[in-house]
């Protein structure tokens, strides 16, 4: 191809200096991250981070009559977020009781938020803001 054939972007970029690879720890927290905003995109599931962060735990009928959905639906959103990491099932007898699993959460909430270029833990959005506070430690 010659010089007069490519566009102006493909002769800057040509004119670029290579690109380092992202080390592969970075590769797996972005791909972690991405998978976790992925499932955290979806209304069904933030209601239910939302209930079993209010009650710490929930059985799955309880999560069906609050959502207003069928059983297998809500079933599904939480295998969803059972193979993520984010919830865990209890089984007492026939019953399911889901509880947010906070560390490996947490840790990727915190690893997005120290990813930011400022200390005040929180993202602006033109009509929101999404703010974290890690735990308090105890001494």
């Amino acid at each position: 191809m010659s010089m007069s054939a490519l566009t102006k972007d493909q002769a800057v970029s040509s004119n670029a200096q290579p690109v380092e690879p992202t080390p592969p720890a970075q590769a797996e927290l972005i791909r972690d991250l991405s998978n976790t905003f992925k499932l955290l995109s979806d209304e069904t599931r933030l209601r239910i981070l939302l209930y079993l962060s209010q009650e710490q735990e929930l059985h799955v009928r309880a999560l069906c009559q609050r959502l207003g959905q069928s059983q297998p639906a809500v079933s599904h959103h939480l295998a969803m977020m059972r193979a993520a990491g984010v919830v865990e099932a209890r089984r007492e007898g026939k019953h399911n009781f889901y509880h947010i699993l906070p560390g490996r959460f947490q840790r990727l909430l915190q690893l997005s938020f120290d990813a930011l270029p400022h200390d005040d833990n929180s993202i602006r959005f033109s009509d929101f803001e999404i703010s974290y506070r890690p735990p308090v430690k105890p001494r």
